[in-house]
């Protein structure tokens, strides 16, 4: 997003994944992409293993209840569960019986849109994600639920239907590393509308973003009364503060926009910090109207404390 007169160049946007070809990035082959696929199971099995252990499935289990029959009411049942059609038939009361739903469905609402490729300390946008998701998609998969995924720019880029195993996973995780988007900007509106229409049971949502579109509030009303939403903001240091450096010129990677500022003027810091602030106040607007959760996670800090807290908070 940032280049400083020709002279910040790649080497200083430190990435600990390769990237397929995005904007003129390397691209990977097949052995580096089996590799890197490789590498993230490792790293998600020993994270879900040795750090989420029990918290994601008392963060998400038990959240819903499902009906499985229905037998004669005995002294201590809870009224609220009679059925009156079937107690009315046999002229004898009769309460529904509940079970808890052990099985879930995880979908990842992936924004691969071209603000995602920034990144000036330890992660891209894009990595970060690329990595969180991984460790979700196995989570789910190690707890025995479905996991899906949608990825999305400003159109959707690619719809995996939610399946179980190992197998699929790993195609997720593959998909996470290699997806090419054909649009460059965001459209949370849209993608969040494909979900809703695509996903009739109810599921938990980890919609990972930067969240620079801002026009998702009424739709996300709509899954969050329907779905488990948990919003994933992941942002850069540069993406809230301006480097003192001077006259440099910055470039909004969605629509290609470039110009030229004083990045040491104080007003200047001060006003670009000021709409990072306002972005973050809609987003936990939103997601708070909604009745969702929003979390906040810097590229240079440690994602997992960070998700392990929320899913013990949880639970």
């Amino acid at each position: 997003m940032f280049k400083k007169k020709k002279t910040i160049k790649n080497e200083t946007l430190s990435s600990p994944l390769p990237s397929v070809e995005i904007g003129g990035n390397s691209v990977l082959t097949t052995e580096e992409i089996l590799c890197k696929v490789k590498e993230l199971e490792i790293k998600s099995k020993k994270i879900t293993t040795h750090l989420f252990t029990g918290e994601y499935h008392s963060a998400f289990k038990g959240k819903g209840m499902s009906f499985r029959e229905v037998r004669e009411y005995s002294a201590g049942d809870d009224i609220r569960f009679i059925d009156w059609n079937v107690s009315a038939r046999f002229s004898h009361p009769f309460t529904k019986v509940f079970e808890e739903e052990r099985e879930l469905t995880v979908f990842l609402l992936v924004d691969v849109s071209a603000s995602n490729m920034f990144g000036t300390v330890q992660n891209r946008k894009k990595d970060l994600i690329t990595e969180i998701g991984a460790v979700l998609a196995f989570s789910a998969i190690y707890n025995n639920d479905k996991v899906g995924a949608i990825f999305f720019s400003d159109k959707i880029e690619k719809y995996i239907a939610p399946k179980k195993g190992r197998k699929h996973a790993l195609y997720i995780v593959r998909e996470l590393l290699t997806v090419a988007p054909v649009g460059k900007t965001t459209n949370m509106e849209e993608a969040i509308k494909f979900f809703n229409k695509n996903c009739n049971q109810k599921s938990i949502a980890f919609l990972m973003s930067d969240f620079v579109d801002a026009s998702y509030e009424h739709d996300l009303k709509v899954i969050g009364g329907r779905h488990d939403v948990i919003g994933l903001r992941i942002y850069d240091k540069m993406d809230m503060q301006l480097p003192d450096a001077g006259l440099i010129e910055i470039e909004d990677l969605e629509t290609g926009k470039k110009q030229w500022i004083d990045s040491s003027d104080k007003m200047v810091q001060y006003n670009y910090q000021q709409q990072f602030l306002k972005q973050s106040e809609f987003s936990k607007d939103y997601f708070r109207k909604a009745g969702a959760d929003l979390l906040h996670i810097r590229t240079d800090e440690d994602y997992v404390k960070i998700l392990q807290k929320f899913f013990k908070k949880r639970s």
